[in-house]
């Protein structure tokens, strides 16, 4: 007989202080970002595009966290994986959702195991994963 333990799963208080996190750091810095949380299933549980932060910042905050989800990996580590001629440069999507491989997404696990990611968009590709990690980090 096999025995599983639960693993609590990202909560929308868990995504809440994602978020709030996420846009405070980013804030300190001075750059108005769009953050997405997603579940481990891609469902949107938390999202926050300030009304200075470029519109396109939201979707790109989602598939960010979308792009983190699927590969289970901080989208800064694939970057150069999808540059013409790498591995993933012409991986097919689930949903028909393209994947966007720029820093940013950032996966949420507990115990070992993947209950979400977060996406941070607005700012350059290093800061926005900065404050991903951040976000995740204060987390845990």
């Amino acid at each position: 007989m096999s025995t599983t333990t639960a693993v609590a799963p990202l909560t929308t208080q868990d995504a809440e202080t994602l978020v709030d996190t996420a846009r405070r750091a980013a804030e300190t810095a001075g750059i108005t970002v769009a953050v997405s949380v997603l579940d481990a299933g891609g469902h949107l549980l938390a999202f926050r595009r300030d009304d200075r932060a470029v519109l396109i910042a939201g979707e790109t905050s989602t598939r960010k966290a979308f792009t983190a989800l699927q590969l289970d990996a901080p989208t800064a580590d694939l970057v150069e994986a999808v540059q013409p001629g790498g591995p993933f440069h012409t991986l097919p999507t689930a949903l028909d959702r393209p994947l966007l491989f720029i820093a940013g997404g950032v996966p949420v696990h507990r115990d070992g195991r993947l209950i979400g990611a977060i996406g941070v968009g607005g700012g350059a590709p290093e800061q926005d994963h900065g404050f991903a990690t951040t976000a995740v980090e204060a987390l845990a």
